[in-house]
Protein backbone atom coordinates (compact mmCIF):
# COMPACT_ATOMS: atom_id res chain seq x y z
CA UNK A 1 0.00 0.00 0.00
CA UNK A 2 1.01 3.44 -0.69
CA UNK A 3 3.61 5.14 1.72
CA UNK A 4 1.42 7.97 2.40
CA UNK A 5 0.88 7.25 6.30
CA UNK A 6 4.52 6.75 6.28
CA UNK A 7 5.62 10.57 5.25
CA UNK A 8 6.23 13.42 7.70
CA UNK A 9 3.23 15.01 9.16
CA UNK A 10 3.77 18.07 7.54
CA UNK A 11 4.05 16.31 3.72
CA UNK A 12 0.75 14.82 4.57
CA UNK A 13 -1.15 17.54 6.42
CA UNK A 14 -0.43 19.88 3.21
CA UNK A 15 -1.81 17.25 0.92
CA UNK A 16 -4.77 17.19 3.00
CA UNK A 17 -4.94 20.89 3.17
CA UNK A 18 -4.93 20.91 -0.82
CA UNK A 19 -7.08 18.01 -1.24
CA UNK A 20 -9.89 19.64 0.88
CA UNK A 21 -9.58 23.51 -0.75
CA UNK A 22 -10.01 21.32 -3.99
CA UNK A 23 -13.23 19.93 -2.92
CA UNK A 24 -14.72 23.03 -1.39
CA UNK A 25 -14.38 24.62 -5.08
CA UNK A 26 -16.53 21.94 -6.38
CA UNK A 27 -20.49 22.35 -7.10
CA UNK A 28 -21.48 19.73 -8.74
CA UNK A 29 -21.75 15.91 -7.60
CA UNK A 30 -20.49 14.08 -9.99
CA UNK A 31 -16.70 16.11 -9.96
CA UNK A 32 -16.08 16.28 -6.43
CA UNK A 33 -16.48 12.12 -6.57
CA UNK A 34 -14.36 12.17 -9.51
CA UNK A 35 -11.61 14.43 -7.73
CA UNK A 36 -11.90 12.47 -4.53
CA UNK A 37 -11.11 9.52 -6.06
CA UNK A 38 -8.31 10.78 -7.97
CA UNK A 39 -6.54 12.07 -5.01
CA UNK A 40 -7.28 8.79 -2.64
CA UNK A 41 -6.02 6.69 -5.29
CA UNK A 42 -2.87 8.96 -4.92
CA UNK A 43 -2.89 7.64 -0.79
CA UNK A 44 -3.82 4.13 -1.31
CA UNK A 45 -2.26 3.63 -4.52
CA UNK A 46 -4.86 0.55 -5.70
CA UNK A 47 -5.31 -0.73 -9.24
CA UNK A 48 -8.85 -1.03 -9.41
CA UNK A 49 -11.90 0.92 -7.48
CA UNK A 50 -15.80 0.65 -7.33
CA UNK A 51 -18.38 2.02 -6.12
CA UNK A 52 -21.81 -0.01 -4.95
CA UNK A 53 -25.35 0.79 -3.68
CA UNK A 54 -28.20 -1.15 -2.20
CA UNK A 55 -30.85 1.74 -2.06
CA UNK A 56 -33.90 0.84 -3.17
CA UNK A 57 -32.71 -2.78 -3.36
CA UNK A 58 -33.53 -5.88 -1.29
CA UNK A 59 -30.76 -8.36 -0.59
CA UNK A 60 -29.58 -10.30 -2.60
CA UNK A 61 -28.98 -7.15 -5.71
CA UNK A 62 -26.47 -4.71 -5.52
CA UNK A 63 -26.21 -1.74 -8.28
CA UNK A 64 -22.43 -0.70 -9.63
CA UNK A 65 -23.06 3.05 -9.55
CA UNK A 66 -19.15 3.74 -10.75
CA UNK A 67 -16.16 1.66 -11.59
CA UNK A 68 -12.82 2.10 -12.73
CA UNK A 69 -12.64 -0.41 -15.49
CA UNK A 70 -15.34 1.37 -17.26
CA UNK A 71 -14.44 2.95 -20.34
CA UNK A 72 -17.56 5.09 -20.57
CA UNK A 73 -18.03 7.46 -17.07
CA UNK A 74 -21.27 7.47 -16.05
CA UNK A 75 -23.46 10.14 -13.78
CA UNK A 76 -25.11 8.01 -11.21
CA UNK A 77 -27.12 10.56 -10.30
CA UNK A 78 -28.16 11.57 -13.61
CA UNK A 79 -28.33 8.06 -15.51
CA UNK A 80 -29.23 5.59 -12.85
CA UNK A 81 -31.42 3.73 -15.89
CA UNK A 82 -27.53 3.09 -17.20
CA UNK A 83 -26.36 1.52 -13.79
CA UNK A 84 -25.49 -2.44 -13.63
CA UNK A 85 -27.24 -4.21 -11.20
CA UNK A 86 -26.23 -7.75 -10.14
CA UNK A 87 -27.39 -10.42 -8.29
CA UNK A 88 -25.33 -12.30 -5.54
CA UNK A 89 -22.03 -13.20 -5.44
CA UNK A 90 -19.05 -11.51 -3.63
CA UNK A 91 -20.62 -7.95 -4.07
CA UNK A 92 -23.70 -8.73 -2.73
CA UNK A 93 -21.76 -10.38 0.68
CA UNK A 94 -19.61 -7.58 1.15
CA UNK A 95 -22.01 -4.75 1.19
CA UNK A 96 -25.11 -7.02 3.04
CA UNK A 97 -22.36 -7.78 5.48
CA UNK A 98 -21.99 -4.12 6.82
CA UNK A 99 -18.62 -4.68 7.93
CA UNK A 100 -15.18 -2.70 6.35
CA UNK A 101 -13.58 -6.06 5.26
CA UNK A 102 -10.03 -6.76 3.88
CA UNK A 103 -9.33 -9.74 2.04
CA UNK A 104 -5.67 -11.23 1.38
CA UNK A 105 -6.16 -13.44 -0.79
CA UNK A 106 -8.54 -12.40 -3.22
CA UNK A 107 -9.97 -15.51 -5.67
CA UNK A 108 -13.09 -14.68 -7.37
CA UNK A 109 -14.97 -17.49 -9.13
CA UNK A 110 -15.63 -17.00 -13.03
CA UNK A 111 -18.79 -16.92 -12.54
CA UNK A 112 -19.51 -14.72 -9.90
CA UNK A 113 -21.20 -12.25 -11.46
CA UNK A 114 -18.89 -9.31 -10.91
CA UNK A 115 -15.72 -11.67 -11.39
CA UNK A 116 -15.00 -9.28 -14.99
CA UNK A 117 -14.43 -6.17 -12.40
CA UNK A 118 -11.86 -8.42 -10.48
CA UNK A 119 -9.85 -9.41 -13.54
CA UNK A 120 -6.41 -10.15 -12.00
CA UNK A 121 -6.97 -8.67 -8.60
CA UNK A 122 -5.29 -10.40 -5.70
CA UNK A 123 -6.33 -8.62 -2.69
CA UNK A 124 -9.66 -6.39 -1.60
CA UNK A 125 -10.65 -3.40 1.06
CA UNK A 126 -14.61 -2.72 1.22
CA UNK A 127 -15.81 0.15 2.92
CA UNK A 128 -19.29 0.18 4.00
CA UNK A 129 -20.45 3.89 3.81
CA UNK A 130 -23.29 4.52 6.32
CA UNK A 131 -26.14 6.50 5.84
CA UNK A 132 -29.68 6.30 8.35
CA UNK A 133 -27.78 3.08 10.36
CA UNK A 134 -27.08 1.27 7.88
CA UNK A 135 -24.44 0.41 4.72
CA UNK A 136 -26.47 2.06 1.52
CA UNK A 137 -23.38 2.14 -0.15
CA UNK A 138 -20.05 0.84 -0.70
CA UNK A 139 -16.25 2.05 -1.75
CA UNK A 140 -14.35 -1.28 -3.15
CA UNK A 141 -10.96 -0.84 -3.78
CA UNK A 142 -8.65 -3.81 -5.21
CA UNK A 143 -4.82 -4.52 -5.78
CA UNK A 144 -2.76 -6.95 -8.09
CA UNK A 145 -0.57 -7.69 -4.83
CA UNK A 146 -1.75 -10.19 -2.58
CA UNK A 147 -2.07 -8.98 1.21
CA UNK A 148 -1.49 -5.27 -0.11
CA UNK A 149 -3.70 -3.53 2.48
CA UNK A 150 -2.72 -2.68 6.23
CA UNK A 151 -5.24 -2.85 8.71
CA UNK A 152 -3.76 -0.22 10.70
CA UNK A 153 -4.38 2.27 8.81
CA UNK A 154 -8.08 0.60 8.13
CA UNK A 155 -10.13 2.78 10.69
CA UNK A 156 -8.66 5.86 9.63
CA UNK A 157 -9.58 5.30 5.71
CA UNK A 158 -12.88 4.32 7.05
CA UNK A 159 -13.66 7.17 8.84
CA UNK A 160 -12.22 9.70 6.34
CA UNK A 161 -14.59 7.78 3.50
CA UNK A 162 -17.69 8.06 5.56
CA UNK A 163 -17.05 11.89 6.23
CA UNK A 164 -16.77 12.42 2.65
CA UNK A 165 -19.75 10.12 1.69
CA UNK A 166 -21.69 13.07 3.88
CA UNK A 167 -19.84 15.73 2.13
CA UNK A 168 -21.54 14.22 -1.11
CA UNK A 169 -24.46 12.86 -0.01
CA UNK A 170 -25.23 16.87 1.45
CA UNK A 171 -23.96 18.33 -1.70
CA UNK A 172 -26.54 16.21 -3.88
CA UNK A 173 -29.30 17.26 -1.22
CA UNK A 174 -28.22 20.67 -2.01
CA UNK A 175 -28.57 20.18 -5.52
CA UNK A 176 -31.80 18.61 -5.38
CA UNK A 177 -33.14 21.87 -3.23
CA UNK A 178 -32.10 24.17 -5.67
CA UNK A 179 -33.66 22.49 -8.16
CA UNK A 180 -36.64 22.51 -6.30
CA UNK A 181 -36.29 26.00 -4.92
CA UNK A 182 -35.60 27.21 -8.88
CA UNK A 183 -39.05 25.35 -10.01
CA UNK A 184 -40.99 27.20 -6.56
CA UNK A 185 -39.58 30.26 -7.48
CA UNK A 186 -40.99 29.97 -11.23
CA UNK A 187 -44.00 29.20 -9.86
CA UNK A 188 -44.04 32.32 -7.84
CA UNK A 189 -42.64 34.43 -10.96
CA UNK A 190 -46.01 32.92 -12.48
CA UNK A 191 -48.57 33.22 -9.62
CA UNK A 192 -47.24 37.29 -9.25
CA UNK A 193 -47.55 37.90 -12.65
CA UNK A 194 -50.82 36.80 -12.51
CA UNK A 195 -51.77 38.81 -9.33
CA UNK A 196 -49.97 42.32 -10.91
CA UNK A 197 -52.85 41.21 -13.82
CA UNK A 198 -55.93 41.41 -11.48
CA UNK A 199 -54.50 45.41 -10.15
CA UNK A 200 -55.59 47.79 -12.39
CA UNK A 201 -53.40 48.20 -15.56
CA UNK A 202 -53.21 52.12 -15.17
CA UNK A 203 -55.65 54.13 -12.73
CA UNK A 204 -59.12 55.25 -14.40
CA UNK A 205 -59.78 58.80 -14.95
CA UNK A 206 -62.33 59.61 -11.66
CA UNK A 207 -63.82 62.82 -12.65
CA UNK A 208 -62.53 65.26 -10.00
CA UNK A 209 -59.92 63.27 -8.44
CA UNK A 210 -56.24 63.04 -8.90
CA UNK A 211 -54.87 59.72 -8.06
CA UNK A 212 -51.95 57.91 -6.84
CA UNK A 213 -50.87 54.78 -5.99
CA UNK A 214 -47.90 52.08 -4.51
CA UNK A 215 -48.21 48.48 -4.26
CA UNK A 216 -45.55 45.91 -3.32
CA UNK A 217 -45.40 42.34 -1.90
CA UNK A 218 -43.32 41.70 0.54
CA UNK A 219 -42.33 38.51 -1.32
CA UNK A 220 -42.49 37.68 -5.16
CA UNK A 221 -47.10 37.40 -4.83
CA UNK A 222 -48.90 38.82 -1.69
CA UNK A 223 -52.15 39.35 0.05
CA UNK A 224 -52.95 43.08 -0.82
CA UNK A 225 -55.51 43.73 -3.19
CA UNK A 226 -57.02 47.91 -4.55
CA UNK A 227 -59.43 48.20 -7.38
CA UNK A 228 -61.90 50.82 -8.94
CA UNK A 229 -65.09 49.52 -10.29
CA UNK A 230 -67.37 52.04 -13.11
CA UNK A 231 -70.77 52.57 -11.12
CA UNK A 232 -73.56 53.01 -13.55
CA UNK A 233 -74.72 56.35 -11.52
CA UNK A 234 -71.58 58.00 -12.46
CA UNK A 235 -69.82 57.13 -8.88
CA UNK A 236 -67.17 55.57 -8.87
CA UNK A 237 -66.22 52.48 -6.78
CA UNK A 238 -62.90 51.93 -4.50
CA UNK A 239 -62.09 49.12 -3.05
CA UNK A 240 -58.67 47.96 -0.87
CA UNK A 241 -58.49 44.86 0.77
CA UNK A 242 -55.78 42.54 2.90
CA UNK A 243 -55.83 39.25 2.88
CA UNK A 244 -54.40 37.49 6.33
CA UNK A 245 -50.88 36.01 5.76
CA UNK A 246 -48.69 36.36 2.93
CA UNK A 247 -46.84 34.84 0.08
CA UNK A 248 -48.70 32.18 -2.25
CA UNK A 249 -51.54 31.34 -0.56
CA UNK A 250 -52.37 35.16 0.79
CA UNK A 251 -52.30 35.99 -3.55
CA UNK A 252 -54.54 32.47 -4.18
CA UNK A 253 -57.00 34.27 -1.99
CA UNK A 254 -56.45 37.63 -2.66
CA UNK A 255 -57.25 36.51 -7.00
CA UNK A 256 -60.29 34.74 -4.90
CA UNK A 257 -61.65 37.98 -3.69
CA UNK A 258 -60.90 39.63 -7.08
CA UNK A 259 -62.93 37.32 -8.93
CA UNK A 260 -66.07 37.13 -5.86
CA UNK A 261 -65.51 41.14 -6.47
CA UNK A 262 -66.21 41.43 -10.02
CA UNK A 263 -68.95 38.53 -10.14
CA UNK A 264 -71.56 40.76 -8.02
CA UNK A 265 -74.52 40.81 -10.54
CA UNK A 266 -74.94 44.53 -12.06
CA UNK A 267 -74.37 47.15 -9.73
CA UNK A 268 -74.84 47.52 -5.67
CA UNK A 269 -76.22 51.06 -4.46
CA UNK A 270 -74.39 50.51 -1.74
CA UNK A 271 -71.03 49.85 -0.07
CA UNK A 272 -72.35 47.88 2.37
CA UNK A 273 -73.93 45.60 -0.34
CA UNK A 274 -70.44 44.34 -2.25
CA UNK A 275 -68.99 43.70 1.44
CA UNK A 276 -71.70 41.43 2.23
CA UNK A 277 -71.43 39.53 -1.04
CA UNK A 278 -68.12 39.17 -0.73
CA UNK A 279 -68.58 37.87 2.70
CA UNK A 280 -70.81 35.43 1.93
CA UNK A 281 -68.95 33.49 -0.92
CA UNK A 282 -65.56 33.56 1.14
CA UNK A 283 -66.67 32.31 4.11
CA UNK A 284 -69.37 29.62 2.66
CA UNK A 285 -66.91 28.46 -0.09
CA UNK A 286 -62.95 29.37 0.46
CA UNK A 287 -62.51 30.22 4.29
CA UNK A 288 -64.81 28.08 5.56
CA UNK A 289 -63.58 28.34 9.88
CA UNK A 290 -59.54 27.97 8.26
CA UNK A 291 -58.97 31.00 10.26
CA UNK A 292 -57.92 32.88 6.90
CA UNK A 293 -59.83 36.21 6.31
CA UNK A 294 -59.86 39.69 4.31
CA UNK A 295 -59.70 42.96 5.90
CA UNK A 296 -61.43 45.43 3.28
CA UNK A 297 -62.36 48.71 3.03
CA UNK A 298 -65.11 49.76 0.04
CA UNK A 299 -66.16 53.36 -1.16
CA UNK A 300 -68.35 55.13 -3.59
CA UNK A 301 -67.63 58.06 -4.37
CA UNK A 302 -70.09 60.54 -6.08
CA UNK A 303 -67.76 63.12 -8.21
CA UNK A 304 -71.28 65.26 -8.58
CA UNK A 305 -71.65 65.61 -4.74
CA UNK A 306 -68.02 64.95 -3.73
CA UNK A 307 -69.93 62.52 -1.36
CA UNK A 308 -68.25 59.06 -0.68
CA UNK A 309 -70.22 56.28 1.15
CA UNK A 310 -68.46 53.22 2.64
CA UNK A 311 -68.65 50.33 4.27
CA UNK A 312 -65.69 49.25 6.19
CA UNK A 313 -64.60 45.03 6.89
CA UNK A 314 -62.46 45.49 9.52
CA UNK A 315 -59.52 47.71 7.46
CA UNK A 316 -57.47 50.82 8.98
CA UNK A 317 -59.90 53.38 8.37
CA UNK A 318 -58.50 55.77 5.47
CA UNK A 319 -57.26 59.10 6.63
CA UNK A 320 -58.72 62.29 5.32
CA UNK A 321 -56.38 65.57 4.94
CA UNK A 322 -58.40 68.61 4.63
CA UNK A 323 -57.03 70.56 2.07
CA UNK A 324 -58.36 73.53 3.71
CA UNK A 325 -56.21 73.90 7.05
CA UNK A 326 -54.35 70.75 6.67
CA UNK A 327 -56.15 68.88 9.72
CA UNK A 328 -56.60 65.59 9.59
CA UNK A 329 -60.01 62.81 10.10
CA UNK A 330 -60.52 59.56 9.73
CA UNK A 331 -63.67 57.72 7.73
CA UNK A 332 -63.80 55.27 11.18
CA UNK A 333 -67.77 55.62 12.01
CA UNK A 334 -68.32 52.15 10.23
CA UNK A 335 -66.58 49.14 12.01
CA UNK A 336 -67.21 45.35 11.01
CA UNK A 337 -65.57 42.10 10.92
CA UNK A 338 -63.55 41.24 8.24
CA UNK A 339 -64.26 39.40 5.52
CA UNK A 340 -64.50 35.74 5.59
CA UNK A 341 -65.36 34.99 9.26
CA UNK A 342 -68.85 34.92 9.91
CA UNK A 343 -71.24 34.41 6.84
CA UNK A 344 -74.05 35.97 8.33
CA UNK A 345 -72.26 39.75 9.21
CA UNK A 346 -74.03 42.89 7.83
CA UNK A 347 -71.81 45.22 7.23
CA UNK A 348 -73.33 49.10 7.78
CA UNK A 349 -72.97 52.16 5.79
CA UNK A 350 -71.30 55.36 6.33
CA UNK A 351 -71.08 58.74 4.41
CA UNK A 352 -68.34 62.15 4.50
CA UNK A 353 -68.54 64.74 2.44
CA UNK A 354 -65.26 66.01 0.71
CA UNK A 355 -64.34 69.61 -0.26
CA UNK A 356 -61.89 70.84 -3.19
CA UNK A 357 -58.20 69.76 -1.72
CA UNK A 358 -59.28 67.43 0.34
CA UNK A 359 -57.16 63.97 0.19
CA UNK A 360 -58.11 60.93 1.16
CA UNK A 361 -55.29 58.13 1.92
CA UNK A 362 -56.17 54.34 1.98
CA UNK A 363 -53.23 51.93 2.86
CA UNK A 364 -53.01 48.34 4.22
CA UNK A 365 -51.68 47.34 7.72
CA UNK A 366 -47.74 46.48 6.43
CA UNK A 367 -47.50 50.19 6.19
CA UNK A 368 -48.55 50.81 9.73
CA UNK A 369 -46.80 47.73 11.30
CA UNK A 370 -43.42 47.94 10.07
CA UNK A 371 -40.83 47.46 12.79
CA UNK A 372 -37.89 49.14 13.70
CA UNK A 373 -34.68 47.56 14.93
CA UNK A 374 -36.47 48.13 18.57
CA UNK A 375 -39.48 46.43 17.83
CA UNK A 376 -41.68 48.84 17.38
CA UNK A 377 -44.55 49.61 14.86
CA UNK A 378 -44.66 52.97 12.54
CA UNK A 379 -47.99 52.81 13.52
CA UNK A 380 -51.09 55.07 12.79
CA UNK A 381 -49.93 57.85 14.49
CA UNK A 382 -46.38 58.26 13.12
CA UNK A 383 -48.64 57.86 9.65
CA UNK A 384 -50.45 60.76 10.96
CA UNK A 385 -47.45 63.16 11.25
CA UNK A 386 -46.19 62.01 8.02
CA UNK A 387 -49.46 63.21 6.37
CA UNK A 388 -49.33 66.24 8.25
CA UNK A 389 -46.17 67.39 6.76
CA UNK A 390 -47.22 66.76 3.51
CA UNK A 391 -49.13 68.81 1.13
CA UNK A 392 -52.41 67.71 -0.08
CA UNK A 393 -50.80 66.35 -3.51
CA UNK A 394 -51.51 62.62 -3.83
CA UNK A 395 -48.32 62.04 -5.51
CA UNK A 396 -46.25 63.63 -2.72
CA UNK A 397 -48.28 61.86 -0.16
CA UNK A 398 -47.14 58.37 -1.84
CA UNK A 399 -43.75 59.57 -1.67
CA UNK A 400 -43.34 60.49 1.25
CA UNK A 401 -45.14 58.08 3.57
CA UNK A 402 -43.06 55.47 1.99
CA UNK A 403 -39.96 57.41 2.56
CA UNK A 404 -40.68 57.64 5.92
CA UNK A 405 -41.72 54.18 6.48
CA UNK A 406 -38.76 52.61 4.76
CA UNK A 407 -36.42 54.83 6.90
CA UNK A 408 -38.31 53.82 10.09
CA UNK A 409 -37.75 50.57 8.73
CA UNK A 410 -34.23 50.76 8.91
CA UNK A 411 -34.10 50.49 4.83
CA UNK A 412 -34.74 46.59 5.33
CA UNK A 413 -37.17 44.70 2.86
CA UNK A 414 -40.73 44.29 3.65
CA UNK A 415 -42.02 41.60 5.86
CA UNK A 416 -45.56 42.48 4.58
CA UNK A 417 -47.07 44.17 1.33
CA UNK A 418 -47.34 47.54 1.40
CA UNK A 419 -50.50 48.97 -0.49
CA UNK A 420 -51.21 52.82 -0.32
CA UNK A 421 -53.81 54.93 -2.51
CA UNK A 422 -54.29 58.61 -2.53
CA UNK A 423 -56.87 60.67 -4.04
CA UNK A 424 -56.84 64.73 -3.95
CA UNK A 425 -60.56 65.93 -4.84
CA UNK A 426 -59.52 68.27 -7.24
Amino acid sequence: MSNFFSQHWEDRLKFIITLMRDLSRQTEPQKLVELYGSRMKQIMAYDMSMSLSRRDLIEPYVRVTRSSVWADKINPWKEKARLPVVQGGILAKLIYKEEPTIIDDLNVHPDDPAAEYFAEMRSLFAIPMFDQGKSLNMVVTASRIPGFYSRETMPELVWLSNMFGRVTHNLVLSAELQRAYDVVDRELKTVADIQHSLLPEVLPNIPGLSLAAHYQTSQQAGGDYYDFFPLSDGRWGILIADVSGHGTPAAVLMAVTHSIAHSYPGHPKRPGEMLNFINHHLAARYTNGNGTFVTAFYGMYDPATRVIEYACAGHGPPRIKSGVDGSLTSLDRARNLPLGIDPAESYENQSATLTPGDAVIFYTDGITETRNADGELFGVNRLDEVLMSCTCDAQQVIHKTLAAVDEFGGHLPATDDRTLLAARVT
